[in-house]
This record gives C-alpha cells, sequence and structure tokens, in this order.
C-alpha cells in the first residue's frame, strides 16, 4: 500500500479527477512531523516511536516517557494536585488552562516523582509538551523545585526530561523568575555532592535551555533534537537570513561541546541505569525512606502560587530619615516632576529614551575610581558588558554594568547593550573574583535582552545565562542589582540573582519585549502598548509582587544633566546594602538569596 500521498493535499485537477478520499481506518496512520511520510501508527508505537523511514523521533508524553524510563511499578508521582493562578490576570488564561488540561490529561506540562532506573533509586521530572507546549509557569517551577528539595534531603539524583518552549508569556515576570528558583534549588542540590541529569529532547528552547536544561552535571541529548536559546524563527527574524541546515540541533550541540552524549532512544533507560551507578551511594531500601522521610521533613506550602511576599530585609530595615544633601537635590526637581503617573507604555519609551543615562555615566557618577578588567579567558570582550573594581565609602567591590551606549557608533560597539555568551561569562569570572577577594557584587542592568544570533547559539548563549543563574544562586559575597533602563528577560536576569533588586521609576522588568508578547499571543506587534499594559513590567507594579525592593524616582525629564537627584539617592541606599549585608556570612547571603526567589 503506498503511503506517500495520503496526508498531501490534492491540487485542483487532481480534485476534479478523482474526488474520492482514500478510505483509511481512523487512528491506523499517522504523519511524521519530519519528512511528512504516513506510516502506520502500530510500527510506529512498536518501533520506539520513531519514523520507520526517515528515523525521525515522535515526541513522547510524559506517562510514555515514564513508563520506558522507570522500572515498572516503582514510580510515585509527586504534588500531582499543585496548579498555579493568573497571577497577571491575563484574559482566557484559565480557558486555556482547562483546554491544555483536557488535550493532555495533564494538570500542569511537568511531571514529578520517584521511581528506579535499572534498580536505582532517582527523583525523576518529565515535562510534557502537549500542555501549553510545556511551557514554564509558576506552577511548573514550583513543581521541579519541589522535587529539587526533597532529593536534596533524601540525597537521591536527579533527572530531568527538558521539552519547553520556553517562557508562560501568560505569566509574564513569574515566568521568569522561575528560572532563577528553580537554578538555585539545582545550587543547593549540586553543593551536596548529589548527581543532576538533564536530558535534552525535542524540542527544548527559551528560559528552560537558560536554566535547569542546561545546568546538569551530564547533559544528554535524543538524536536530531531542537536544542537553542532563541527560536530558529526568531533568528531568522532577527538576522534576516535562512540558518544553515542542523543548526540548533542535538549534533550541532554536541560538535560545539554543550552537551555530554546523544544517546538513542532504546539505550536511553541503560545508560542512565548506568550512570546512576557509577555516581549514586547505595541504598538499603531508598524507597521505603523516602517515603517515611520526605512526610517528616519537606516543608511544603498551600499549592495556591502566591503574587506578594513579605521581605524580611526590608522590614528589618525600614527607610531612615533622608540626609540634608539628598533632601536638597530632591526638592530642586521636584518642582519639574509631573504628578500625572504615566502609562506602562510611557515608561517603555522613557526606559528606551536616546538621551536617558546609560551604564558608564553610572559609573562616573558612583564609582569614579573605577578600573575596567577585560575579558571572557575563553573566547573574547564583549563590550555590551562592561565589569571591573571600584571602592565605595572605602570598601572594595566588584562593579558590572550592561551598556548601551549613546551615539550611533557607540551602540553598535556596545551591540545596543545585548551580550553574547562571553558577556555573561565575563561577568561570572569578575563575579567568582568578588567572592575569592569577598568583594560586594554591583550590577547594574539595561539590556533589550540576551543577543540573537547564530554566532551566539554557537558560542552557547542558552548555557551561559544558565550558568549565571546557577552560580549567582550560591555566590557567598554581597550581590545587588539595580536595573536603569531596560530589564529584558533572561538576558536580564543572569545579572539580577541578587540579594536585593533595586528599579528605577521607569524602568522596566519583563519575560520578553511588548512587542514580542503581542506578536506571540495576540500575532500583531502593533499592539505593543496594550501588551505593555498587560505585562505588569513596571517597577510599582513589581515592587507590589515583592519582586524588586526599592524604587527610585526621577525627574520628569531624566538625562545626564538631571542625574544626580537619582545618584545621590542611589548612593545612600548603596551605603546602607553594603552595611547591612557586610555583616553577614558566606553562607547566610546564600541562603537569604535562595529565600528570597524561593517565594517567587
Amino acid at each position: 500500500m503506498n503511503l506517500d500521498h495520503v496526508f498531501k493535499k490534492p491540487n485542483q485537477h487532481r480534485r476534479i479527477l478523482n474526488a474520492r478520499k482514500p478510505e483509511v481506518p481512523e487512528g491506523m496512520l499517522c504523519r511524521c512531523n519530519k519528512c511528512g511520510k504516513a506510516i502506520f501508527a502500530e510500527e510506529v508505537r512498536n518501533g520506539d516511536y520513531i519514523c520507520p523511514k526517515c528515523q525521525g523521533y515522535f515526541r513522547l508524553n510524559a506517562q510514555e516517557r515514564i513508563r520506558r524510563i522507570s522500572d515498572e511499578g516503582t514510580f510515585e508521582e509527586w504534588d500531582a494536585d499543585l496548579i498555579g493562578g493568573n497571577p497577571l490576570n491575563y484574559p482566557g488564561y484559565e480557558e486555556k488552562i482547562a483546554a491544555s488540561r483536557v488535550k493532555s490529561g495533564q494538570k500542569e506540562a511537568v511531571v514529578t516523582g520517584s521511581c528506579k532506573i535499572c534498580g536505582k533509586q532517582a527523583v525523576l521530572g518529565v515535562m510534557d509538551g502537549r500542555f501549553m507546549m510545556a511551557s514554564m509557569g509558576q506552577a511548573v517551577g514550583e513543581k521541579i523545585t519541589r522535587a529539587i528539595e526533597r532529593a536534596t534531603k533524601e540525597r537521591f539524583p536527579v533527572i530531568l526530561f527538558c521539552c519547553s518552549g520556553g517562557a508562560r508569556m501568560q505569566e509574564g515576570i513569574f515566568s521568569l523568575m522561575q528560572m532563577a528558583k528553580t537554578s538555585a534549588a539545582i545550587r543547593r542540590h549540586q553543593d551536596a555532592g548529589l548527581l543532576y541529569l538533564s536530558v535534552l529532547t525535542d524540542p527544548t528552547t527559551g528560559g528552560v535551555t537558560a536554566s535547569f536544561a542546561m545546568e546538569g552535571d551530564l547533559i544528554l541529548a535524543e538524536p536530531k533534537a531542537l536544542i537553542g536559546f532563541a527560536g530558529p524563527r526568531v533568528i531568522e527574524q532577527t538576522i534576516g537570513q535562512k540558518l544553515p541546515k542542523g543548526f540548533q540541533s542535538s549534533e550541532f550541540l554536541l560538535e560545539h561541546g554543550f552537551v555530554d552524549q546523544i544517546v538513542e532512544r532504546k539505550d536511553l533507560k541503560q545508560r542512565l541505569g548506568y550512570l546512576l551507578q557509577l555516581h549514586c551511594r547505595e541504598e538499603e531500601d531508598a524507597k521505603t525512606q523516602l517515603k517515611e522521610r520526605c512526610l517528616k521533613n519537606v516543608k511544603i506550602d498551600s499549592c495556591e502560587m502566591r503574587s506578594e511576599t513579605e521581605n524580611p530585609i526590608q522590614k528589618n530595615n525600614p527607610e531612615q530619615t533622608t540626609e540634608s544633601q539628598r533632601q536638597g537635590v530632591k526638592e530642586r526637581f521636584r518642582t519639574s516632576k509631573t504628578v500625572t503617573l504615566k502609562n506602562a507604555w510611557d515608561r517603555v519609551l522613557s526606559a528606551r529614551k536616546k538621551n536617558r543615562p546609560t551604564g558608564k555615566d553610572y559609573l562616573e557618577h558612583l564609582f569614579p575610581d573605577f578600573q575596567e578588567l577585560h575579558g571572557d579567558r575563553l573566547f573574547a570582550d564583549d563590550q555590551a558588558l562592561i565589569g571591573g573594581i571600584a571602592t565605595f565609602g572605602g570598601i572594595p567591590v566588584t562593579v558590572l554594568v550592561q551598556e548601551k551606549g549613546t551615539s550611533t557608533k557607540e551602540s553598535i560597539s556596545h551591540n545596543f547593550g545585548m551580550c553574547s555568551p562571553e558577556g555573561y561569562r565575563k561577568a561570572l569570572r569578575l563575579m567568582k573574583q568578588a567572592e575569592k577577594f569577598h568583594r560586594p557584587v554591583i550590577c547594574l542592568v539595561d539590556t533589550p535582552g540576551a543577543f540573537c544570533g547564530i554566532e551566539a547559539e554557537e558560542r552557547g548563549q542558552g548555557e551561559a545565562i544558565a550558568r549565571n543563574l546557577l552560580e549567582l544562586a550560591g555566590l557567598k559575597t554581597p550581590v545587588l542589582s539595580v536595573l536603569i533602563g531596560e530589564g529584558g528577560s533572561g538576558g536580564a536576569l543572569a545579572l539580577a540573582v541578587a540579594n536585593e533588586v533595586w528599579m528605577l521609576e521607569n524602568a522596566i522588568y519583563s519575560v520578553l519585549s511588548p512587542e514580542g508578547f503581542a506578536s506571540i499571543l495576540w500575532k500583531d506587534g502593533k499592539k505593543a502598548p496594550k501588551a505593555a499594559q498587560c505585562m505588569k513590567l513596571t517597577a510599582k507594579d513589581l515592587k507590589g509582587y515583592g519582586i524588586v525592593e526599592r524604587i527610585f524616582e526621577e525627574p520628569e525629564i531624566y538625562t545626564r544633566e538631571t542625574m544626580t537627584a537619582v545618584t545621590v539617592p542611589l548612593a545612600e541606599k548603596i551605603g546602607e546594602f553594603l552595611k547591612n549585608y557586610g555583616k553577614m556570612s558566606g553562607e547566610e547571603l546564600a541562603e537569604q538569596r535562595y529565600e528570597r526567589f524561593r517565594k517567587m
């Protein structure tokens, strides 16, 4: 039986000549998304869900993946009833979630639990692409975090099967925070000397790639899987050219050094069992211990996702009366400040103004003795990220600044503040240096997002951001991040896993640009002003959600000539930050940072 043309639409001529369609019993045939050929469904099921014609891999749902990987009867699901909410009150989101639950049979996009693999106990997480393309929202981040925390308490390895289209757009900034939260949990798991394995399946993109997918001690991948930070279509639209064949495939990442092994599906269980045997302790009765101790020791909050949190640091350090110098500066500019509140889109435009002060301007005002340090020691020196050392109030500090540039020539040389992998790796090098010499880290964040291009993907953009999140989560020195303009997605978060995050009044912080949000969800980039309002990306919104601790007022006309109105009070509060957090040990700093993101 020739099946090659079963799913092809007949042209008009053929439709006239032969109006009869092939009579095929329902469910007998399926179509390969790789080669487009019709194949017998039973043949696919019996053949590891691999196309017999092109050897392309069909995507597995969570239940099938668990059945194939875990020893029979050993899987115990955790947090099955945990669901998220609608933190931004996005219209129609509840209905979309309900439809995904019906379609997938799952309550959320990830299934977590414990099992045995070839007789070895492990904690398992499997993402299911049928549920909103396994996008990462609060519930997904919470389930993965809880699973890793339980694994850490019980001293078990973790295996995560990654499959995702990226962030859950409808949850905006809360989706972005899950990257930091899951990375912090993984850092604790790794600090405990435990094994974390990530398995990359088709597709693994966006915020998942830039967090837990690329943070494994060992990273495995299925053949020909799409893996990358930015999606292929986004890159093509950005650079205006077609991508080379095989770009962002598993094989591409193996060639460029970002995965350890590509493993055929038929061999995957045995390979995982072998790796567990090499790395894991012998258990007397691990499953019994797991049941008994998890119930006693694991502290689990309500399944309802919280949108507002109380910051203990802020509570213990109320704002104090300003000094006369600061007050005088504020009074000087108060008369030019309008009482009319700007809408979200106005603040987006303000954050993007060409005459707005950039990172270098803050260096001149706050750190006049700044000494720049160059290079990531691996590939290049990314000028989008300026890093170096300085003193503040006599205290040595490390300063990291995302720089957009002012003139056209400067903006091009600084790549408009969009860091490449070497920029994030330079930042990480300097952060680790700061930790070694007990210097606090101060980050000034201003970027539309991480650079989107072929070269960035080749050099591991997702891995570079993920590595920063992982290392920052456990950095044993104070970290302060200040959003001075745009805070775009993972490109900003890579410098914002901090003990405190502050924002200027007209700065923004979001999971992606309003234009991107409108294009993805509404297929119309011109609706960016509406998207900005929906995304809750302003400083006031984010402080209400507990995502930032402090907001600094701006003069109505904010330029280099008027920035003293911001830098004077900013300097005062930086001094207080260094004093308060300088009293804490490295372990206390890491713990406070963990708890900060754990609440999100």
